[in-house]
């Protein structure tokens, strides 16, 4: 039997998946989480196989920072990202913390069962399109952005200082400074307002 928890902050999303995945064969939903850290507790007190994460809960925590707790833990669960959002920041923060795949909410619903199976048993759950971006920022290097950089350059397209980003994350105002001269060369451009502009064209943000 693989045990689940659901994390997602819509109620009727998490109803919608219960009733989805209670209905597949050796699948049990043992949990509904509406934040982050109600998923980080879940997955240490219920030992599910897998937890189902969206990313954004319109909370401080996201998705992603559940996960990189979950996967720390003893006996971890893995993490399969349910969710709209499908930027490069996104998916890289998401597999970097250590999910195992990523699916857009969108997907049909046999392909979620399959993904729900294949990440319980440690294999990569992907969706086509998010391997595919993955796969582009191989073969574009140059456009790359670390997640510490593309948190700051989110920051900054939220209209936060140099001196409000240091703050948020907890570095100095000199690291912010030495992220964006790397942000600014990596993109080919001299500005923040053209960094931002150029990584949504980029996919980089939304």
């Amino acid at each position: 039997m693989i045990r689940i928890v659901i994390a997602d902050d819509h109620p009727v999303v998490r109803a919608g998946l219960r009733a989805l995945l209670d209905a597949a064969d050796g699948i049990q939903v043992v949990g509904e989480a509406g934040d982050p850290d109600e998923a980080f507790e879940y997955a240490a007190a219920f030992n599910p196989e897998l937890v189902l994460m969206d990313l954004q809960f319109g909370h401080e925590r996201t998705g992603a920072d559940a996960t990189r707790r979950i996967r720390a833990l003893d006996a971890p669960p893995y993490v399969l990202v349910l969710t709209n959002y499908d930027t490069d920041g996104d998916i890289l923060g998401a597999v970097e913390a250590g999910a195992s795949g990523y699916l857009l909410k969108d997907a049909p619903p046999h392909e979620l069962v399959a993904a729900v199976r294949a990440a319980a048993a440690g294999e990569s759950a992907l969706a086509p399109a998010i391997a595919g971006r993955l796969m582009e920022r191989m073969r574009a290097p140059q456009v790359s952005l670390s997640t510490r950089e593309i948190e700051v350059l989110r920051l900054v397209a939220d209209g936060a200082s140099n001196g409000e980003v240091a703050a948020a994350l907890y570095i100095s105002d000199a690291t912010v400074k030495s992220h964006l001269v790397h942000v600014f060369s990596k993109l080919g451009v001299t500005s923040r307002t053209a960094a931002v502009s150029t990584a949504r064209s980029l996919g980089i943000l939304r």
